[in-house]
């Protein structure tokens, strides 16, 4: 049975992402801006970044004054009830910024530290995905309505289709791209689409063997990575770590360890 207070932050992640997604998806201004940049000139906010977290964490506050925040951009706050949410108002910033349809809102509800609760919501493509902690993974789509998730059935390396991502910063992206070259004759290919959270839930849809970055943040991976391992995906870092922002790998259980060993062979997690 769900734990009541669960099924009450599933409620509210999935009311605030709906609520960001459709902001986000509606209130687009034809002559959108950069804001801002973070780790360098290409790692852009807009000011619609901006406003879905002003939206997000101020329906959060409301309803639960006493929870801790995290967010991506600058809405964070210490709580004490045990309950943190770890918000990333607009995954994929470029891709919105460029009118391109790979973007998400994901918000994640952790509970002493531990994630209980992941919503990614990706308005055009007319989908949102949620987890609770041993509940299963579930897909509400705008024409099939609600669907479980389960990641692909086992085959080889060879076989699998991997995404990834690049960091903004040149020298680490250089390096991203060197593992990449040499991964690319090991799979069947490799995809990047540009938003860590919804690549997570195409392992989680079946629609990917395996997903791979360096360099994410929490608000990155949080509810996402919860939504993969409740398809039955296994997640983590290097051997024996869990998944970090040194290496955030997500994949079938088939694919998940030789993918890792390559990973680490190649140095995957460092410059």
């Amino acid at each position: 049975m769900t734990d009541p207070l669960h099924t009450q932050l599933l409620a509210l992640a999935r009311e605030a992402a709906h609520r960001a997604g459709t902001l986000l998806r509606d209130g687009r201004p034809a002559d959108l801006a950069v804001a801002a940049t973070k780790s360098s000139s290409v790692d852009v906010v807009t000011e619609m970044d901006i406003a879905a977290e002003k939206l997000i964490t101020g329906l959060i506050s409301e309803r639960r004054p006493d929870d801790g925040l995290l967010g991506e951009e600058g809405g964070t706050s210490e709580g004490s009830t045990g309950i943190r949410w770890v918000i990333d108002p607009l995954d994929g910033t470029v891709n919105y910024l460029y009118g391109l349809p790979t973007w998400a809102v994901s918000i994640a509800a952790e509970q002493d530290g531990e994630t209980v609760v992941g919503v990614v919501a990706a308005p055009v493509r007319g989908e949102t995905y949620h987890a609770v902690r041993g509940g299963g993974a579930w897909a509400t789509g705008s024409w099939d309505g609600e669907r479980r998730l389960a990641c692909r059935p086992a085959a080889p390396l060879d076989q699998a289709l991997v995404s990834t991502g690049f960091n903004y910063v040149g020298d680490v992206r250089d390096h991203q791209a060197e593992v990449a070259r040499r991964l690319i004759p090991l799979v069947r290919d490799i995809r990047r689409g540009g938003s860590a959270a919804i690549d997570l839930c195409d392992v989680a849809a079946g629609r990917l063997d395996g997903y791979y970055e360096r360099g994410l943040h929490p608000w990155d991976f949080g509810a996402g990575a919860l939504i993969a391992r409740e398809a039955g995906a296994v997640t983590g870092g290097r051997p024996g770590e869990p998944l970090s922002g040194d290496l955030t790998i997500a994949a079938t259980p088939s694919v998940f360890e030789p993918l890792q060993r390559l990973l680490e062979d190649f140095g995957a997690w460092h410059d």
